[in-house]
């Protein structure tokens, strides 16, 4: 059976244009519904919808025998590897500082002809290793490389901040957790669906409405912390900040790890007979895990950042795109499962402040 198409899971901040074609995009987040389907059969995506999702659907496929579960297993295992080994490879600069015997934030801030050098001659000592190990490899490994060692690097710069005395250091918490989401994202989706796995897995292209948020808040912290720099001090704040991205992204992963295969980045739209209602793990402390961990996270972000303007717009945002979407997505959940669904939802609440999902009864 196959019901109305619906909306992909895109970030609180994204577009609220309804009247916009409902094809989901390829580097769109999974709607929690379909983390509680297992066995999912999802159908073709055709034409340039197929070439930009690369596995895209990421449906179960009905091929038996082990020659086919090898080759998931060894796409899986060499994916994998090569996105934590490149990680691991960008993320070394924050080593560079041990080897100048210089403080942490130097390299950052200015330690002069040596320290620019040093990280010049990392840079060009990691592209030359990503192009040694991967540049012919086959199957995209070395844009799988190169993104992982970009967020590597990232999330190393962040180190370098995170652990020195500049004033800078807690936006270099927000550079680990920004650039480790995106990482694991695509990790644990190596991991868990393979099948389903493409570059977009990293979310770091994601929309131009995702960009424009994430650049509206490096400006308000970098206006406000030339205007007022004592705001950007406030270390309490910034921990409350933190906690909560800790806590919304580790709530994600639960709930996509406790999905296992059946957890994808685009929209399935498919009902067969095999799909049941998972309830357990996450599921049964929140009945949209998935969407209670992106609504802290993203709001912890700007928490974490002290940015009073960008915690208020996410907040209003991601509320109200939560609210219109866990009510078009109960819908569904209902015509799939009647009163199973009805009396999950009558017993678990769905885990984010005043909203109450779809009011329905069969």
């Amino acid at each position: 059976m196959v019901t109305r198409p619906t909306k992909a899971d895109t970030p609180p901040w994204a577009s609220f244009n309804k009247s916009r074609e409902v094809s989901p995009p390829s580097h769109a987040m999974k709607p929690d519904s379909t983390l509680r389907l297992r066995g999912i059969v999802s159908r073709e995506l055709g034409g340039r919808g197929l070439a930009r999702a690369g596995l895209g659907s990421g449906r179960r496929s009905t091929m038996a025998g082990a020659e086919g579960k090898a080759g998931v297993g060894g796409r899986r295992g060499r994916e994998a590897r090569t996105s934590l080994t490149a990680f691991v490879l960008g993320s070394s600069v924050a080593a560079v500082p041990l080897l100048l015997s210089a403080p942490p934030p130097a390299l950052l801030s200015g330690l002069g002809f040596q320290g620019r050098a040093a990280l010049a001659l990392h840079v060009a000592g990691v592209n030359a290793a990503l192009l040694l190990a991967w540049g012919r490899a086959p199957g995209g490994m070395y844009q799988i490389a190169i993104r992982a060692c970009f967020l590597g690097f990232a999330f190393g710069c962040g180190l370098l901040l995170s652990f020195g005395q500049s004033t800078w250091k807690h936006f270099g918490w927000y550079m680990c957790s920004l650039s480790f989401f995106h990482y694991s994202e695509y990790l644990v989706t190596a991991v868990n669906n393979p099948r389903s796995l493409s570059l977009d897995s990293f979310l770091i292209n994601h929309s131009f409405e995702y960009n424009l948020a994430a650049v509206s808040s490096w400006v308000e912290f970098t206006v406000e912390k030339f205007i007022c720099p004592e705001m950007k001090q406030i270390t309490w704040l910034s921990s409350a900040g933190l906690l909560m991205v800790v806590f919304g992204d580790c709530l994600r992963k639960a709930a996509m790890l406790t999905a296992g295969s059946n957890f994808n980045h685009i929209v399935q739209n498919e009902k067969s007979e095999t799909h049941t209602l998972v309830t357990r793990g996450v599921y049964g402390w929140f009945r949209h895990p998935s969407y209670v961990g992106w609504f802290y996270w993203s709001i912890g972000t700007q928490v974490l950042l002290c940015n009073p303007i960008c915690m208020v717009g996410y907040t209003l945002a991601s509320w109200r795109f939560f609210r219109e979407r866990i009510e078009e997505e109960e819908m569904t959940l209902i015509h799939f499962f009647g009163e199973e669904y009805l009396a999950y939802k009558r017993r678990v609440p769905t885990g984010l402040p005043f909203i109450r999902g779809v009011k329905a009864e069969l």
